[in-house]
């Protein structure tokens, strides 16, 4: 049996967020292929130990041979090397490699070299307010090459494949739906975690009373100013927490989020806390105006949690009919 050469760019394992979840998770599975050869490719100046350490942690998983091929500079200039004057070829590197995994949004040179990407979503595009022009433009020109160089696409939902057709108009028959599935780190730490650590994370990050849970970037797509409007009358009896990171910490009439009482926004939290929060919450709430996937609806599910989550976009078909649906 020929064994298929695959190489995927894995830099975005290093972000910590939803794709590099979903990157990590991809990687286990085609290591798990006796039929595949796996490379594991990035590029990173600051945080290439980093990185080179997940690659050689998810070699160890592999049931053949698998190679790691890590270069030490920055993903910018990658971007401009490829994305701008198309140099070096990838094949000087990985010679033998037959199809690429690329990053959607720095796309290896080489135009004989088979392309497969995975967009998780177009958020730049319907929202090109909270984007940063470089990284829109980045992402702009890494689209047309794909598009250009007839790319096969992975959409990981059927609203996520309807705006690959709509906004960068590339044919159906090249874009594949492949929803997502839960990480293998949730099912990990949430089957080692005990009542006795859930409740002292629960007791570090300071939760004395019941609260509904929300995750994500705080960001306007998130739809949080109106989920903290809804759950206001509620706030005698719970409170509402908010994971994720800082984007944005004022309603649009000007109040700081932070003076609103039994509001906590706990910023970014690692994964262990994240299970905790999880598994001690009352209700998920999940109103986002927009989502390629909405991962933490799944994430939610897994811990039992009910969910309250938008009718539009991928939601209604990630969460199917388990969820409470309503108007964003």
């Amino acid at each position: 049996m020929r064994m298929l050469s695959v190489a995927i760019d894995i830099t975005s394992a290093l972000y910590g967020r939803g794709v590099s979840r979903y990157t990590t998770n991809l990687v286990r599975a085609l290591l798990r292929r006796p039929d595949v050869r796996m490379t594991l490719y990035g590029s990173t100046l600051r945080g290439h130990k980093q990185l080179t350490d997940i690659a050689n942690n998810l070699k160890q998983e592999a049931t053949s041979k698998a190679d790691v091929v890590i270069q030490a500079y920055p993903p910018a200039l990658n971007n401009f090397l490829w994305n701008r004057i198309a140099f070096p070829k990838i094949r000087s590197s990985l010679p033998k490699v037959d199809v690429f995994h690329s990053w959607d949004w720095i796309q290896p040179p080489d135009k004989d070299l088979p392309l497969v990407s995975t967009i998780h979503d177009l958020a730049m595009l319907k929202f090109p307010d909270t984007a940063h022009p470089k990284l829109l433009a980045m992402h702009r020109q890494s689209w047309k090459i794909l598009k250009e160089r007839k790319a096969q696409i992975i959409a990981v939902s059927r609203a996520t494949k309807r705006d690959i057709i709509e906004l960068l108009d590339i044919p159906p028959e090249r874009i594949h739906v492949v929803r997502e599935a839960l990480p293998e780190e949730v099912v990990k730490i949430g089957s080692t975690l005990d009542e006795e650590q859930v409740a002292m994370h629960i007791q570090k990050l300071g939760l004395t009373r019941p609260y509904l849970l929300a995750v994500g970037t705080r960001e306007p797509r998130k739809n949080l100013e109106r989920l903290i409007e809804a759950w206001q009358p509620l706030s005698a009896d719970y409170d509402l927490v908010i994971a994720g990171e800082q984007g944005w910490d004022v309603t649009s009439t000007g109040t700081k989020l932070g003076s609103i009482a039994h509001l906590h926004l706990l910023g970014r939290v690692d994964d262990t806390q994240l299970a905790a929060l999880y598994t001690n919450a009352s209700v998920f709430c999940y109103p986002s105006l927009y989502e390629g996937f909405g991962l933490p609806i799944l994430e939610a599910f897994y811990y039992g949690l009910p969910v309250v989550t938008s009718n539009v976009s991928s939601m209604p078909g990630s969460a199917g009919n388990t969820a409470e649906l309503v108007d964003a």
